[in-house]
């Protein structure tokens, strides 16, 4: 598929229904207490129901008994800010899709902040697999911009985000992970509907696209924050990552992958997503190499 075609799928965004598309398009609202979030408190990240965009983790969200959903920080660079009056909407950063708003000085939590969103703006991916849900992968196989392209082309993918996880920095940048003292990866998360697609194939998918067996770095990119790793959300995809790095073992490939369970990630800024489709380049340092 060429990266003109790939752009094009991409501006075809979810379907919305005509309730949908009167709150997310057309900046309505929908009434209070009656979004399926209101009084939902599961482990996971909220996505925008539009586009797929990470924007919210459940961390963030708190009980305000204001009607709707209600985050006290988003995932960084995720939610724009703009003036509607004398209040202030957020919108999906990615798409433009309308959230709601955001409000200071309310007192709720130590942040301060409220973000008021519409339930029917988002959609929620849970931290353990769901059958007939969302699924979640993260790989770092070196700079996140070839894995992020490969991975989008992939069928049943609905969302793919560039990052940073498995050090212990809050909210790093860019510059601070390349400075390689955070101990954190460069890293994508992948949203993915398991009716189309399943977790092994995206891992396959990954360990093809880039040299599992490089260590310290993936191609000209050196440094720990270009390693080669797996962080896995359960016992089954570890289960799973461990029987198809034991296959490739069984090759005579020095698999240097190493396998974590995963911790926070975090969005990396807004130039790093969709970086290849939006500069019409292709990889430097990933490439498809058959190994299964």
């Amino acid at each position: 598929m060429s990266t003109n075609s790939f752009s094009q799928e991409k501006l075809q965004f979810n379907a919305l229904t005509k309730q949908e598309s009167l709150v997310i398009d057309n900046k309505g609202t929908e009434a209070p207490f009656t979004g399926k979030f209101t009084n939902h408190y599961d482990k996971g990240t909220y996505i925008c129901k539009k586009c797929g965009a990470a924007l919210y983790y459940s961390s963030s969200k708190f009980k305000s008994d204001c009607g709707w959903p209600s985050f006290d920080d988003e995932i960084k660079g995720a939610v724009s800010r703009f003036p509607d009056g004398s209040r202030t909407e957020i919108e999906c950063t990615n798409c433009g899709a309308h959230l709601g708003h955001v409000f200071a000085g309310e007192h709720y939590t130590s942040k301060n902040i409220r973000h008021c969103v519409n339930s029917i703006s988002l959609e929620f991916v849970p931290s353990q697999l769901e059958p007939g849900r969302y699924g979640t992968a993260i790989f770092a196989g070196g700079c996140f911009w070839g894995v992020e392209y490969f991975m989008q082309k992939s069928e049943g993918v609905i969302s793919v985000t560039s990052g940073f996880t498995g050090g212990h920095v809050k909210n790093p940048s860019y510059k601070e992970v390349c400075n390689g003292n955070t101990g954190h990866a460069e890293a994508v998360r992948i949203v993915y509907d398991p009716e189309k697609t399943s977790y092994e194939k995206l891992l396959r998918l990954f360990l093809e696209i880039h040299d599992p067996t490089q260590v310290g770095g993936q191609g000209p990119d050196l440094g720990d924050q270009y390693r080669s790793e797996i962080f896995f959300l359960n016992d089954e995809q570890k289960k799973i990552a461990q029987k198809n790095i034991d296959i490739l073992k069984s090759k005579g490939l020095k698999i240097a992958t190493s396998l974590t369970l995963s911790s926070e990630f975090y969005q990396a800024e807004g130039y790093h997503q969709d970086y290849y489709f939006n500069n019409g380049k292709v990889p430097y340092c990933h490439g498809y190499t058959k190994r299964f």
